[in-house]
């Protein structure tokens, strides 16, 4: 494989896409079913086309390209990442993982391989959750987890719900079923992406083998009081919704320590309203994000949370509205794939290491029901979900060669 090339097309794919963002000179914003989406979408199908794929942009959004295969029983390989971004983020979140993808597809294409299994290109719509508060759309409709009903639930900052904006962009969320893939049909998933963290870029190593993604619970919390003046209302007659939910936010942290095995807890997001500086606040929202390896520690720092508003808000007076926006259990990767990329690594001589994941991918939703593969690369000084997020294009390329070796594997077998 001509490594230049694939560099050389993986950059100009990238460099393009940066186009493609509601924020120019300020980062990547790419959110879902937006101008920004509908452009990247287009541009990826054209991407696709010309790697000589069948094209198709399913009920949810997402976009996939088909290399067929002699066998249309088998369980088709299937590839890819997301094509959303957080506000002000970066330009390879995810998009490369889906440029990776279609340059796999280039390289089986011109080593003129005959693939038993279809080897599918994946460009999934919103995975990250950022206009929503959700996550994980695209991969989770492709296994019959999103309903007309779970679109009509949740809405961005702009009270749009999901379904208005799916219709908006050019879809119908009645149909969002229909998205779902056949049971068993997806015979094998593979990930490439950014490390997103310090680990490999701090220890001069080139690929990370992915043994383990964390699990997921986010939540939406409300805490409703009584807006009263901030001078004139005692301390003892309040209903003050900020005073009851900040009793609670600073324990959460905390709680996360305490388990001691690199769970973690986070409160990213916090609203007053009415939001005046000298007015007692009627309510109070903010969200909780707890991940863990250990799905124990996500249901005991669940209960916690629960427990200690049930504690502080009944003691302040008030009530409080919970909302799960988000329930994903750990997903451990599939041995025999990871065996394989090291074997490719050792051929190649690319130092590598074991390491789990952090953040969420489409790969910790799709790796509930199907064997997953996944492989980092380095992110600059661990940067990421910011303008400054920084990957070698040559080290894309890499990713993109072990994907392919390991792709040949599963499609010829």
């Amino acid at each position: 494989m001509n490594k230049e090339l694939m560099t050389k097309r993986i950059s100009e794919n990238l460099e393009h896409l940066k186009n493609f963002t509601a924020t120019p000179n300020k980062g990547c914003t790419r959110l879902p079913f937006t101008k920004e989406a509908r452009q990247a979408a287009n541009y990826l199908k054209t991407l696709m086309q010309e790697a000589g794929l069948e094209v198709k942009e399913d009920e949810a959004g997402n976009v996939f390209g088909f290399l067929r295969g002699t066998d249309p029983s088998l369980p088709c390989v299937m590839m890819g990442s997301h094509f959303d971004s957080v506000v002000n983020g970066g330009d390879y979140d995810g998009i490369a993982g889906v440029i990776c993808a279609i340059e796999v597809a280039r390289q089986i294409k011109e080593k003129n391989i005959i693939p038993k299994r279809t080897f599918v290109t994946a460009a999934f719509c919103d995975e990250e959750g950022m206009r929503f508060g959700t996550g994980y759309f695209g991969s989770g409709a492709i296994l019959g987890n999103r309903t007309p009903e779970y679109c009509r639930t949740f809405t961005d900052k702009d009270d749009i719900t999901i379904y208005d904006a799916m219709k908006e962009y050019g879809l119908d969320p009645e149909k969002i079923e229909n998205a779902k893939w056949k049971d068993n049909s997806i015979g094998y998933f593979l990930e490439a992406h950014i490390e997103q963290g310090p680990v490999l870029d701090a220890e001069k190593i080139e690929v990370g083998l992915v043994d383990c993604i964390v699990g997921i619970d986010r939540y939406m919390v409300t805490v409703h009081g009584r807006s009263d003046h901030a001078g004139t209302t005692p301390m003892n007659m309040r209903l003050d919704a900020v005073d009851a939910a900040t009793k609670v936010i600073y324990k959460i942290a905390d709680w996360a320590r305490e388990t001691n095995d690199g769970s973690v807890a986070t409160v990213g997001y916090i609203k007053t309203i009415p939001g005046g500086m000298n007015i007692v606040a009627e309510a109070c929202e903010f969200t909780v994000d707890i991940r863990s390896r250990n799905v124990k520690n996500l249901e005991d720092i669940s209960a916690k949370l629960h427990d200690a508003l049930e504690r502080e808000v009944g003691a302040m007076g008030g009530s409080f509205d919970i909302q799960n926006k988000l329930a994903i259990t750990p997903v451990h990767l599939h041995k025999p794939m990871l065996n394989m990329m090291e074997e490719i690594c050792k051929k190649h001589n690319f130092s590598y290491r074991y390491m789990h994941s952090g953040a969420g991918h489409d790969a910790l939703e799709i790796g509930q029901v199907v064997p997953t593969a996944m492989l980092f690369v380095p992110s600059k000084d661990g940067r990421s979900h910011c303008m400054v997020e920084h990957t070698e294009y040559s080290d894309f390329a890499k990713a993109a060669l072990i994907m392919t070796e390991l792709a040949e594997q599963l499609i010829t077998n």
